[in-house]
């Protein structure tokens, strides 16, 4: 089991990503695309094209956890449309994010 925490940096990919990768991928990503370390123990948030699935990235002491929530119905419509390549969440918009 895992623990998110106001200590947690939440850091959400603005651009789609291809969900055929795994762990390894998403990894490589975070540190090829974002220059952020994979080990840091923080979340890193990914969507698929379509907008119907997140995948979440987490290191913890022992290894890798990598969550995906697929929605039943509808789309994430509260994803951020920005230039930039990445963008730092707090605790609340993860939340608000995860419950759509």
């Amino acid at each position: 089991m895992f623990f998110i925490t106001e200590h947690h940096k939440f850091y959400l990919a603005c651009q789609p990503v291809d969900f055929r990768k795994g762990i390894d991928g998403y990894a490589a990503c975070c540190r090829e695309h974002y220059a952020l370390n994979p080990l840091s123990g923080h979340c890193f948030i990914f969507r698929n094209r379509r907008a119907t699935a997140i995948k979440i990235l987490l290191y913890d002491a022992n290894g890798f956890w990598l969550c995906h929530k697929r929605l039943s119905k509808g789309r994430f419509k509260h994803w951020p449309q920005t230039a930039s390549a990445i963008v730092l969440l707090d605790l609340k918009q993860l939340f608000l994010l995860l419950k759509q």
